[in-house]
């Protein structure tokens, strides 16, 4: 849990750094968030962006290696220092939300990972996760390669089991089970054709800033989003957490939970909220904002497979909140 005596600035960019060997499926993971009509201003830093192919349609200015999309999305060509490329989109008049790092095909991701911990980013960039892409269809096919992809796992909070189509089910087990005998807890997410919601490859901190609601305040079902395959469950509490207890149950939660986040009112901060982020593996609880005028509640949203057991981490999410101040009325499924 990070923890500081003042407020963090509301200027710091999350950043997913996007990895997996060569021909996963990374770059047309990369299309579909750049093309996307998400309403986010996302950047992508990518060795190549003339390997994305973009509608030209969407295309609204091109200046230097900086391509700018109709949606408010830019992709950026990273050709000899990444770092520099990094801060000029930091220094942009208009500011990413996100930032996705596509990582070569090659490249040991948590190098690139501890790029970004330099004193000269802080403040002003953290890493949300570390997504690895899987083409299950080959994964297994080069015993030689097999160290070097294992490298790309083990540092990953989340891993896209891609190209689920071109396999049997028993194929897909296959590979897990390759992959659980040398690594534990590890979290996958099934896909095609690189098809995965946002909500759980990215941080969403914009829907953090205007606040989370239950999904009847949303006024539409958001039970199973995008299709079948994922679930969302919410947590609304006016009672404060304790948030020691709340990092237990987030660094705990079972394979089948990809994402949770939400704004946090707490006894810990009792004058400003918290933001709780769990993607994957990785789990923290930052000191936001001071509450102001706004009514300190608890906002969690979850995001999973569709047999994410919701009621089991809401029973836990209730055991936060502090003796003697309990809501008796209010967890929103």
């Amino acid at each position: 849990m990070t923890a500081s005596g003042h407020a963090p600035s509301r200027v710091v960019v999350p950043m997913t750094v996007l990895t997996g060997f060569l021909g996963a499926g990374k770059t047309t993971l990369l299309n579909r968030i750049l093309t996307g009509e998400h309403g986010r201003k996302i950047a992508v830093l990518v060795n190549d962006f003339g390997a994305i192919n973009i509608d030209a349609d969407l295309v609204v200015g091109v200046a230097g290696e900086m391509v700018s999309l109709a949606n408010g999305c830019v992709c950026c060509e990273v050709r000899d220092d990444l770092v520099a490329a990094t801060v000029a989109l930091l220094e942009r008049d208009i500011r990413p939300e996100h930032i996705v790092l596509e990582a070569s095909g090659v490249a040991e991701p948590m190098s690139l990972a501890m790029t970004f911990s330099q004193e000269m980013f802080d403040a002003r960039l953290r890493l949300d996760g570390i997504i690895t892409v899987l083409d299950c269809e080959q994964f297994l096919d080069i015993p030689d390669l097999m160290e070097h992809k294992l490298r790309q796992i083990v540092c990953a909070d989340l891993v896209v089991l891609n190209k689920t189509d071109l396999v049997s089910s028993e194929r897909v087990n296959e590979v897990q089970a390759w992959i659980n005998n040398r690594v534990h807890r590890i979290r996958y997410v099934p896909a095609t054709y690189g098809d995965v919601p946002l909500d759980v490859l990215l941080g969403l901190d914009r829907a953090v800033d205007a606040g989370l609601m239950c999904d009847e305040e949303r006024g539409h079902d958001t039970q199973h989003p995008h299709g079948s395959q994922f679930a969302t469950s919410s947590f609304t509490t006016a009672a404060p957490l304790d948030l020691q207890r709340l990092m237990v149950v987030a660094k705990g939660l079972p394979s089948s939970v990809y994402r949770m986040k939400g704004v946090v009112s707490s006894t810990d901060e009792p004058h400003r909220r918290s933001i709780l982020q769990v993607v994957g593996r990785r789990a923290s609880i930052t000191p936001d904002v001071p509450w102001n005028r706004t009514i300190p509640s608890t906002q969690i949203v979850m995001i999973g497979a569709n047999d994410m057991p919701a009621d089991g981490i809401v029973t836990l999410l209730r055991e936060c909140e502090v003796e003697g101040m309990r809501d008796p009325s209010g967890v929103c499924n």
